[in-house]
């Protein structure tokens, strides 16, 4: 009886703070907006400006953010399509990217990550994580709106000196590729993308040159633009997170948002702020446009006339007077989301590893295991590592637990014999079972609050080994060759249905219950044998190896108390 509340307590206890997570996705409010440049490029009217901008030369306060004058393409597929036809791209290979930026707007259409492959297969091809083409369209837009008209858009053709093929895998830390706009006006825009060796972060720096007679005000815009299909890295039967995160200013100090895409219909989102920066999510892996941290910046997330949503930033007004220039400079992050650097890149950027409630015990626990990896180089090993530390942490709590297993099995016989007697009569049954329980001193619950305790560390691991891209495509021995797959033979699942059967056997309570509890309990291992094939291997291992050290602690537990009475 006492393992069957055990279990009940358990799964209950998992769909609780699986429900509370998806409820906190789905009810944690927007930032709430401050009055704020509407984004240039929806069909709205002229608002006023949100505030004071950088300026390159004296005059009045720059006029409002203005609509763009040319319309967006129609889709992905004609988007595509004109890049190579009308333009031309620039192919860049460092150690971790090899990157098309098209001529056609300057943007970066095509990122390959050569660290991470698509599948687990040896012949994989890397991962893109921005893609134009038609299934999964995802790709980097940046322009420069101004109220007079001639600036470049994401529409716009650059011109470009070099070669159409640049590599930084053959030396060099650094490599720069310039990018140039110009006009018959004398107006002038110098774009330089800075990639750098192993490094996921690309600063772009543009530089505005007003060669004309007449004041140029104009504002970078950076944005990503993709359909709803679902994210790289995806892990079967398991839902994650596929939507925008803001760093948002709220009451003075900085939040993490997550803003879902289904959402963002009903709910854009406009932030102005100093500050922060704004992102595409996916499971393992994201796009993040990171401003100046020093100014004003405007930030939207909403639906998208070119694919299905878009997040994007936009500058401030900047004024460059004739005969004058302006400096402006993003960064992007475009990769995976790696727990020892994200940190470094940008403030907060590390929140968008999110295990939720349980953070404060999930980083550890990460922590932990990134030192296991590092002394054996081996995630799977790692992971049991891991398992065997939390196991000894609370070995404690397992032998109150296990004792009282011990003892539920010792008053088997006699709790049957009770059953017999007052088969016909529950609440008499009910009370002698107390009163055999008060003789003895012996609480039945006793062995249920160790293993409450313990939940929430299990909980947090879970987290951990969902949500860890270190973890995606490492092998482990023989035919696990990624832990954040599915066994694809079901080994794992049938050895961790085994040992949970092997468990309830030697508990002994089954004989404690009535029959349709047995049924019931002998169920739960096949249950949750088929329920398991389909979680991530790495999950499976430590319920597996954790099942195992129960057993091996029960089993020891046991024979001592049989000796100690024996004796």
């Amino acid at each position: 009886m006492e393992q069957l509340r055990l279990i009940l307590i358990a799964g209950l206890a998992l769909v609780g703070v699986l429900l509370y997570q998806a409820w906190q996705e789905a009810t944690l409010p927007a930032q709430a907006a401050t009055p704020a440049t509407a984004s240039p490029f929806d069909a709205a009217p002229e608002v006023p400006t949100p505030g004071p901008a950088p300026t390159v030369a004296a005059g009045d306060a720059p006029p409002a953010v203005p609509q763009p004058v040319e319309p967006e393409a129609t889709g992905p597929a004609s988007v595509a399509a004109s890049d190579e036809e009308d333009a031309g791209s620039v192919w860049v290979q460092t150690d971790v990217y090899e990157a098309r930026i098209s001529l056609r707007g300057a943007d970066l259409k095509e990122v390959r990550l050569r660290e991470h492959r698509r599948s687990a297969e040896d012949d994989s091809p890397p991962l893109a994580l921005l893609n134009d083409s038609r299934r999964r369209f995802f790709v980097a837009q940046s322009g420069i709106v101004s109220a007079e008209g001639a600036s470049p858009l994401h529409t716009s053709v650059w011109e470009y000196q070099g070669p159409k093929r640049v590599s930084l895998a053959d030396g060099g830390e650094q490599l720069p590729l310039r990018f140039t706009w110009r006009d018959a006006s004398g107006r002038e825009v110098q774009r330089t993308y800075h990639f750098a060796r192993g490094s996921y972060e690309i600063e772009v720096s543009q530089t505005l040159v007003n060669q004309g007679e007449a004041e140029w005000v104009a504002s970078p815009y950076w944005r990503y633009v993709r359909n709803a299909d679902g994210g790289n890295g995806d892990v079967p039967f398991v839902a994650t997170f596929t939507g925008v995160g803001m760093y948002a200013l709220d009451d003075g100090s900085y939040r993490f948002r997550k803003h879902d895409l289904d959402d963002l219909g009903d709910e854009p989102v406009t932030l102005s702020q100093p500050g922060g920066w704004t992102a595409m999510m996916e499971h393992y892996f994201l796009a993040a446009i990171i401003p100046p941290a020093q100014e004003q910046n405007n930030l939207y997330a909403r639906p998208s006339k070119i694919a299905d949503f878009l997040t994007e930033y936009v500058a401030e007004p900047v004024r460059v007077a004739a005969g004058a220039r302006a400096e402006h400079a993003v960064r992007l992050y475009l990769g995976p989301k790696l727990q020892n650097e994200l940190g470094a890149v940008s403030p907060g950027l590390e929140l968008t590893i999110d295990y939720g409630l349980l953070t404060p015990i999930s980083e550890p626990l990460f922590w932990v295991m990134d030192k296991f990896h590092d002394l054996t180089g081996n995630w799977g090993w790692s992971i049991i590592l891991v398992t065997l530390l939390v196991k000894g942490l609370f070995f404690k709590l397992s032998e109150a637990q296990y004792r009282s297993m011990a003892r539920m099995k010792k008053f088997a016989p006699r709790i049957q014999q009770l059953k017999e007697r007052y088969a016909d009569d529950r609440q008499r049954l009910h009370q002698a079972m107390m009163d055999l329980y008060q003789k003895e001193g012996f609480n039945p619950l006793a062995g249920c609050w160790p293993m409450l305790v313990q939940f929430p560390v299990f909980i947090a691991l879970y987290w951990v080994l969902l949500e860890s891209v270190e973890l995606r495509h490492a092998d482990f021995v023989l035919w696990l060759d990624d832990l954040s797959s599915p066994d694809p033979f079901f080994v794992l699942p049938v050895l961790f249905g085994a040992s949970m059967f092997l468990q309830q056997k030697l508990s002994g309570q089954a004989m404690t219950m009535e029959p349709m509890q047995q049924k019931i309990m002998n169920i739960m291992p096949i249950a949750l044998t088929v329920f398991f094939a389909f979680f991530p291997s790495g999950l499976v291992l430590y319920w597996f190896v954790s099942n195992l050290i129960g057993i091996l602690q029960q089993w020891i537990i046991t024979r001592r108390m049989e000796a100690a009475e024996g004796g």
